[in-house]
């Protein structure tokens, strides 16, 4: 499905579309994932984007203006059997260009994830933030958002 709104066109990434998602996640100071445009690296940035592709439940989306990609986000199914085997729709690594960020691009990705988790049935939409995005928090909160859980991680590498 390719939706665009005025002139942001949401769309299923394509492998030649890597160097610029690549860019985006390696522009991110908050981020701490160690992304990197060293050109050593990408094999594993095609490696990932290989088994997000083969993967039935897990989709890697890209905002394109004017030809560029300026935005990017993924989506995962999941299953549970709580709530009578409800599905839940997680998006995750939502990222807006740097120099593109307060131009609806966010907001449209998220509707577009929205619309797709609605046109599959899916019960919830569920995102995680990192703590310290407090403009962030904001956003999600605009687009209707709740914060209902407290997250944790653990690093294995």
């Amino acid at each position: 499905m390719q939706v665009g709104v005025p002139d942001i066109l949401v769309r299923q990434a394509r492998k030649d579309d890597l160097p610029a998602l690549v860019a985006i996640f390696a522009a991110d100071a908050l981020g701490g994932h160690g992304d990197t445009t060293d050109p050593e690296a990408f094999v594993d940035y095609v490696r990932a984007f290989t088994a997000i592709e083969a993967s039935p439940n897990q989709t890697l989306y890209i905002a394109e203006r004017g030809g560029e990609v300026v935005g990017t986000f993924q989506t995962m199914l999941t299953i549970s059997l709580t709530g009578r085997g409800s599905s839940a729709m997680i998006i995750e690594a939502v990222q807006t260009r740097s120099d593109m960020r307060g131009q609806g691009i966010g907001a449209r990705m998220i509707e577009f994830a929205i619309a797709e988790a609605k046109g599959r049935g899916v019960r919830l939409v569920q995102l995680t933030s990192n703590a310290i995005r407090k403009d962030a928090h904001r956003f999600y909160e605009r687009l209707g958002f709740k914060p209902s859980h407290l997250g944790f991680k653990m690093a294995l590498k």
